[in-house]
C-alpha cells in the first residue's frame, strides 16, 4: 500500500482527494492536515510514502512546509493546485524548488466531464512519485560536480563550434534543474533555447513566467511559425510537439503522442537533429523513462554537442541515464557545469567572430 498523507486546508477538498485516492486499492490515506505546521508534524510522525501538498493555507503555507519537510524527513511531495493566481504558482514552482517532485490541478467535481480524467492523473502521479528515493535537500544542485578536478570547462569548449540552437528536454524534477541552468546564463546569450518540461496541463504559463523572473533573458511559451531570437527560451505549450521547420521557425504538431508524451522531447531533438545537425546542442535532464534519449545519439551521430545531466544532481536518473548508457552524451555535467559549458561554448563563438 502507498501510504499518502493529504495537506489542505479546505475540509471539503481534503474530504474529496481522500475520495479520489481511496478509490485505488493500492493507496491508503493515512492522515490529513490543514496547514503547513500541522504537515511538518505529520510526516515526521506517521511517516507517509508520498505527501499531496495544498499551497496557499493558513499559520504555514505549501512552500514553507516542503521547503522544512525536505531539510527535516525527506518525503516525495506532489503539489496540488487550483489557484492560477500569479503568487500562488511562484510558489508552487519554490516549493519544486526546495524538493517537491510534481505539480497537478485539483480535479474539478464528479459532474464535470473532465473529472475522470483528472482524478486519473492524480492517482498516476501519486504512484509513480512513491516509487522515487528522495534524500535530504542540500545545495548541491548549486555546486554539483561533473568535470573532474583539475579540468576547467573551457578546456572542454570544441575549436569549431558554431552553436544555432540549444534544445533542452526535462521530466521529473526538471524545472529547479532548468532554472539553475538558464540562471547560469548570460544577458547577451547568443542562441535561442528550445525548452521541453514535461509538467502537468495548466501549469507551462506559470513555469515560463517564474523563469522570467530568475533569468538574465525573455522566457515565454513558443507560439507557432515564430522564428526564435538569440538570447530568448522558448517552452513548449500543453498539448503539442515543438519542433524546427528547415526554415528556422518553430513549429507545432498534433502527432500522437511519443513515449507516452506530447510535447515530447524526442520530436524536438529529431527535429533540430535533422535541420541543424553540427550547428546545435542537446541538452537531456532529469525525469523518468528515456524520452529524448536515442534523439540526442541521433543529434550526436549529427555532429551536435550533447550534454546529460550527471546521476548526482538528478532527482530520477531515468532519461539521461538511457543517454548515458547509449554512449549519446559528449558530456556529463551537473546543472551548474551544464550553464557553464553552454556560455562558453557561445563565449568562444563570440571571440573567434570578433
Amino acid at each position: 500500500m502507498i501510504k499518502v498523507l493529504i495537506v489542505e486546508d479546505s475540509q471539503v477538498v481534503r474530504d474529496f482527494l481522500t475520495y479520489i485516492l481511496s478509490s485505488d486499492p493500492a493507496i491508503q490515506v493515512i492522515g490529513k492536515a490543514d496547514n503547513g505546521e500541522e504537515a511538518v508534524k505529520a510526516v515526521r510522525d506517521k511517516r507517509p510514502d508520498v505527501v499531496t501538498m495544498d499551497i496557499n493555507m493558513p499559520k504555514m503555507d505549501g512552500f514553507e512546509a516542503t521547503r522544512i519537510i525536505m531539510e527535516a524527513t525527506p518525503t516525495p511531495i506532489v503539489i496540488v493546485s487550483a489557484s492560477w493566481d500569479p503568487k500562488e504558482v511562484e510558489k508552487t514552482f519554490r516549493a519544486m524548488e526546495a524538493g517537491a517532485l510534481a505539480a497537478v490541478r485539483k480535479p474539478v467535481g464528479v459532474a464535470h466531464p473532465d473529472y475522470k480524467d483528472q482524478a486519473r492523473e492524480l492517482i498516476q502521479t501519486v504512484k509513480l512519485m512513491s516509487e522515487i528515493k528522495v534524500i535530504r535537500r542540500q545545495s548541491r544542485l548549486k555546486h554539483g560536480k561533473g568535470i573532474p578536478a583539475g579540468l576547467a570547462v573551457n578546456d572542454l569548449i570544441p575549436s569549431t563550434t558554431d552553436v544555432k540552437v540549444v534544445a533542452i528536454g526535462a521530466s521529473t524534477g526538471g524545472p529547479s534543474v532548468i532554472e539553475t541552468i538558464l540562471s547560469g546564463l548570460p544577458k547577451d546569450f547568443r542562441a535561442p533555447l528550445l525548452i521541453i518540461q514535461h509538467i502537468a496541463p495548466g501549469f507551462v504559463q506559470g513555469f515560463a513566467d517564474w523563469l522570467a523572473n530568475s533569468c538574465r533573458f525573455p522566457v515565454r511559451i513558443a507560439t507557432q511559425h515564430e522564428f526564435p531570437l538569440p538570447g530568448h527560451a522558448y517552452i513548449a505549450p500543453d498539448g503539442v510537439h515543438m519542433g524546427m521547420d528547415t526554415g528556422g521557425r518553430i513549429v507545432f504538431e498534433g502527432s500522437e503522442p511519443e513515449n507516452g508524451l506530447r510535447p515530447s522531447v524526442s520530436y524536438l531533438f529529431r527535429s533540430v537533429a535533422e535541420v541543424f545537425g553540427k550547428s546545435s546542442v542537446g541538452v537531456l535532464l532529469t525525469g523518468m523513462g528515456k524520452d529524448g534519449a536515442y534523439e540526442l545519439k541521433m543529434m550526436k551521430e549529427k555532429g551536435a554537442i550533447t550534454i546529460a545531466q550527471d546521476k548526482e544532481s538528478c532527482v530520477v536518473y531515468g532519461m539521461p541515464g538511457e543517454a548515458v548508457n547509449l554512449n549519446a552524451a559528449t558530456y556529463v555535467l551537473s546543472p551548474p557545469k551544464i550553464a557553464e559549458l553552454l556560455a562558453g561554448l557561445l563565449k568562444a563563438k563570440r571571440v573567434r567572430n570578433g
